[in-house]
């Protein structure tokens, strides 16, 4: 996920790097979300960090994972990584956990919020969460009142009270709308259809939810920890999510997924697939 330039990276499958270096994204990342530590949401890792190892990375790196995330992430880095050149900090995180800030300090415009999801082992999923942002000024309001375009303009845009030259002593609230909401992006991981996810994903813009298999095999899906296409849309509808992308595809379904986004658009229909190299915009809702 890349966000004002920032790269925050969800799994560390095996491969990652390659998948990184094919679809030319940034290794100048600093932190890894594991959703749980079955082998191939974690087994990239290895490779990732020899390869920053070789490309003399300084800057430290933080992995976050649920409970087991310091014993079994420690453990793989000492297995396959012969030195390490640079920090790495294991922060394991617990549902409820918000992530306000990093090694560099507080995060700027966003949190991370840690939730529970049904997978075994303490599994969690992530919530990139943005801030309100400034309401919008009222450019044919201000004219109106007289108010000379330039510096004070950009005060009452900041939330800034402002005296004009005629000794006028005006208040941003007049101009300024209400604040605006930022994005939030949802990221469950592998998981049973769960109210956990529903509650962190209302009015998601995005909602990336594993669906592993179609209806005809839904009792695997339960036996397995997993959810179905449809599952998924039915989780996206009760949390009125704009968009569903869904993720963990059954290799069986690796040529052509149309089957499972047939199945999840009768529930929800604004839905579509991961594949490979994908770019999903998530543009602000006004």
């Amino acid at each position: 996920m890349v966000r004002e330039g920032e790269t925050l990276l969800f799994e560390c499958g095996e491969g990652t790097q390659r998948q990184m270096m094919r679809f030319g994204v940034s290794f100048a990342l600093s932190e890894i979300f594991f959703t749980h530590f079955h082998a191939d949401h974690f087994l990239g890792v290895i490779g990732l960090v020899r390869t920053l190892g070789l490309q003399a990375r300084a800057e430290p790196m933080r992995f976050y994972g649920p409970k087991g995330a310091k014993k079994l992430l420690t453990q793989a880095l000492e297995l396959g990584v012969e030195r390490i050149p640079f920090k790495v900090e294991i922060e394991e995180v617990k549902p409820g956990a918000v992530l306000r800030t990093t090694d560099n300090g507080q995060r700027d415009g966003y949190e991370i919020q840690v939730f529970a999801t049904e997978h075994g082992g303490g599994s969690v999923g992530y919530a990139l969460k943005e801030n309100l942002r400034r309401g919008r000024f009222d450019v044919e309001k201000a004219r109106a009142a007289g108010i000379p375009e330039g510096p004070l303009w950009g005060k009452l845009t900041k939330g800034e009270p402002i005296t004009t030259d005629d000794g006028r002593r005006i208040t941003p609230s007049d101009f300024v709308g209400p604040k605006r909401p930022g994005r939030l992006v949802v990221f469950t991981g592998d998981t049973r259809p769960c109210a956990s996810v529903v509650d962190a994903a209302q009015g998601a813009d995005l909602l990336i939810h594993e669906a592993t298999f179609g209806e005809e095999e839904k009792e695997r899906a339960k036996e397995t920890g997993h959810s179905t296409a449809r599952e998924a849309a039915q989780i996206a509808l009760a949390a009125k999510a704009r968009r569903l992308v869904l993720s963990h595809v059954s290799a069986r379904y690796s040529i052509s997924a149309e089957e499972l986004v047939k199945e999840a658009r009768e529930v929800f229909t604004e839905t579509a697939v991961a594949k490979d190299g994908m770019t999903i915009e998530v543009p602000f809702r006004d």
